[in-house]
C-alpha cells in the first residue's frame, strides 16, 4: 500500500506529546522523530514533523515561538543530517535515507537548503576529495571504540572474521565518513539517530550495542530511555504491535525492545 493512501501518523497532538517527554533532551525530538519515519517507510510524514519544528520550536510544549532564521536553518540541517547518517543502517534505496531526505527536501524553503556544489556544513565533501583516508578512518576506529568501549576489538574482529573481511571494511568506511563526522550532531546524538533507525527493524543485538554506546557517548540513562520510548510510540502509532512467540507473520517485534 501506498504511504499516500494510509492514515497519518503524526498530528500537531502527537508531537507536542513527544516534545514534552521530560528527560529527552532539546533539539533531538524532530530529527530522532524523521528517522523513525524513514525507517518505517513514511517519508510523507517527514515534512509534517519538520514543519511543526519551523512553526513551534524545539523546546517542550506548551512553550510555542516560532524560530528565528539562524535556528530554522539548524533545524533543517541537524534532520537532514539526522537522515543521512541513518543510511548507516537503515540504506539508501526505496524506504529509507534517499526517500526521507526528498520528502523533507519538498517542505524546505530554499533558503535553508544546502544545494550542490554549495556550502556543506558537515564538510563531507571536503572530507571525501581533500583529507587523507588514513585521517577519516582512524577518526571512524576512534568513535568505533568509543561506542563499544572495552568490546570494540571484538565486535571489529567479528566482522573482520564474517566469512570476508570486506564487512569489516565497509564498517570502517561508515564509521569513518558517515557515523564520526560530529559536525552537526554530536555523538551521542548520532547514537540517537542510530537507536532511531534500529527500533523499528526489530533487531536487538545491534539495538543493545547502540544503546550502550549513546551513553558511552555521553548521554544520560534517562535520555537512551527516553529516545527509545518516544521511538516505540511512533512505530506503535504507524501499527507496528508486539508479535506472538508463534506468529508467522506481521508487522513488529518478535521480543520486548531492548532497553537499558
Amino acid at each position: 500500500m501506498s504511504p499516500a493512501k494510509v492514515s497519518a501518523v503524526i498530528t500537531p497532538a502527537f508531537l507536542s506529546a513527544l516534545r514534552s517527554h521530560p528527560h529527552l533532551p532539546t533539539h533531538s525530538w524532530y530529527f530522532i522523530a524523521g528517522v523513525t519515519l524513514s525507517a518505517i517507510n513514511r517519508p510523507d510524514e517527514i515534512p509534517t514533523v519538520f514543519n511543526y519544528a519551523l512553526e513551534h520550536g524545539v523546546g517542550p510544549a506548551p512553550e510555542s515561538s516560532k524560530p528565528a532564521a539562524a535556528e530554522q536553518l539548524q533545524i533543517a540541517r541537524r534532520l537532514r543530517e539526522g537522515l543521512v547518517k541513518s543510511a548507516a543502517v537503515v540504506g539508501l534505496p526505496k524506504q529509507k535515507t534517499i526517500n526521507g531526505l526528498f520528502a523533507l527536501k519538498t517542505a524546505t524553503p530554499a533558503e535553508l537548503l544546502d544545494e550542490p556544489m554549495g556550502y556543506s556544513p558537515s564538510a563531507r565533501p571536503v572530507e571525501v576529495y581533500d583529507v587523507p583516508s588514513s585521517q577519516i578512518l582512524h577518526r571512524g576506529q576512534r568513535f568505533f571504540d568509543a561506542v563499544y568501549g572495552k568490546v570494540s576489538k571484538r565486535v571489529m574482529g567479528q566482522m573482520d572474521r564474517s566469512g570476508t573481511e570486506d564487512l569489516g571494511v565497509v564498517a570502517r568506511l561508515m564509521y569513518g565518513y558517515l557515523l564520526s563526522n560530529t559536525a552537526i550532531l554530536s555523538p551521542a546524538e548520532s547514537s540517537f539517530v542510530l537507536m532511531a533507525a534500529l527500533i523499528p527493524q526489530d533487531v536487538n543485538p545491534q539495538l543493545k550495542g547502540h544503546l550502550k554506546g549513546a551513553v558511552n557517548n555521553g548521554a544520560t540513562v534517562d535520555e537512551v530511555r527516553a529516545v527509545r520510548d518516544i521511538v516505540i510510540r511512533i512505530c506503535e502509532a504507524s501499527g507496528m504491535t508486539r508479535l506472538q512467540d508463534n506468529a508467522t507473520g506481521g508487522w513488529g517485534w518478535r521480543s520486548e525492545v531492548a532497553n537499558l
